[in-house]
């Protein structure tokens, strides 16, 4: 079997970039998550090179050739390569030394097996030599990608104990493949579930965000639970929120919204916990403020009038999580917050004296606005800035 070429193998920054790390005569090679979503059709990700080239060798020949290189992760054989635009990570062919669940030191090889040895699953460690794409698989991870299966390498509690994360990276695999659950990495994950308290919280949240980000993450999500997955990290996330996932999961499908790992985050978690939840993954101040919103139950009510107050991505976040798949749903997400079509010096023309009073006379002004639908026209704006100036409230 052959990797299916993808363009830029022979476009001139391609060409350029595999003739400095020399793959037509075997020194270089595709590897990873590439090779496995080309066999799979599915779009590429990001271009990884394996070779047997020592680091400084990988620069100096990517310097020769009029590249540029940049030492990433030099240290553990990584250099970036940037042709014409072209961005590809080339790692030296490695064996790990020494692990201890979240580190690992390594030794440079120049044998294939030896590297591919080293990976988590075997549908992670297929090579293709280019420009040919003939691939190289070591621990049959041809047959696991026809079945969709994510499978260890090696013994999988072993592997586990190399890198904790591997136990996400199991379930997020197997979210996004959506095949055979491997019944010996499965009983590996559930007996080393405790591990994953000795990995930083960042590297949990990015392979949570993975998970939830996969078209219908509900089953991958239950397993997880009724495995103890979340139990030393995020016991917040319970089985009896997972028939919340399941009606926002759908009500995103049916009013055509793309999935947010934010907001099926919140719907796992009750309105209270999400706060502490957003802490303990160290999410960004952005994320924790959109995850604490959606996760506020939808109380009902009209619809634009909230969207003026909450802004339409907040309320639609609490809608789908309501189950809410209708017509205003879909209407509110293409819905931009008006202008308000008056300020505070429109009602100091009226004769109103500069104080705290016109911000109140002003948001007296606001909610009628807004409850009248947000009108634009000039008399219906007029007559609603002079009862706000007349009286102490607009009925």
């Amino acid at each position: 079997m052959n990797w299916p070429q993808q363009d830029w193998v022979v476009s001139p920054a391609g060409t350029a970039l595999l003739e400095a790390l020399g793959a037509a005569a075997g020194e270089t090679r595709l590897v990873g998550g590439i090779v496995r979503d080309g066999l799979l059709d599915l779009p590429g990700s990001d271009i990884d090179l394996a070779t047997r080239l020592a680091p400084r060798e990988v620069m100096r020949r990517l310097s020769a050739a009029g590249l540029k290189a940049v030492p990433t992760g030099i240290a553990h054989g990584t250099v970036t390569a940037i042709s014409d635009g072209l961005v590809a990570e080339v790692t030296t062919l490695r064996r790990d030394v020494v692990t201890d669940g979240r580190h690992a030191e390594v030794a440079f090889t120049d044998d294939w097996q030896e590297d591919a040895s080293r990976r988590d699953f075997t549908i992670n460690a297929l090579y293709a030599a280019l420009p040919a794409g003939e691939i190289s698989d070591f621990f049959g991870g041809l047959d696991d990608l026809a079945a969709r299966r994510v499978r260890f390498i090696g013994a999988p509690l072993a592997r586990i104990a190399e890198d904790h994360l591997r136990i996400l990276r199991f379930f997020r695999f197997s979210a996004r493949f959506g095949g055979v659950i491997d019944a010996e990495g499965l009983a590996a994950c559930t007996a080393r579930a405790n591990d994953l308290m000795a990995l930083s919280r960042e590297r949990i949240s990015a392979e949570l965000r993975g998970i939830l980000s996969v078209p219908d993450p509900v089953a991958i999500i239950g397993l997880m639970i009724d495995q103890g997955i979340f139990r030393p990290v995020l016991p917040e996330i319970t089985a009896a929120r997972l028939p919340v996932l399941a009606r926002t999961v759908a009500a995103e499908a049916a009013a055509g919204v793309a999935p947010d790992w934010r907001r099926r985050l919140a719907a796992l978690l009750p309105a209270d916990a999400a706060a502490v939840v957003a802490s303990r993954l160290r999410l960004s101040n952005a994320d924790k403020v959109r995850l604490v919103a959606a996760a506020v139950p939808h109380g009902g009510g009209a619809i634009y009038p909230q969207a003026w107050t909450l802004g339409a991505e907040t309320l639609t976040d609490r809608l789908l999580i309501a189950g809410e798949q209708g017509a205003e749903v879909i209407a509110l997400i293409s819905w931009t917050r008006p202008k308000m079509p008056a300020s505070g010096r429109d009602l100091l023309a009226r004769g109103l004296p500069p104080g705290p009073e016109v911000a109140r006379r002003l948001g007296l002004f606001e909610r009628a606005w807004v409850a009248a639908g947000f009108p634009q026209d000039t008399a219906t704006v007029t007559a609603l800035l002079d009862r706000a100036v007349a009286g102490p409230e607009i009925g």
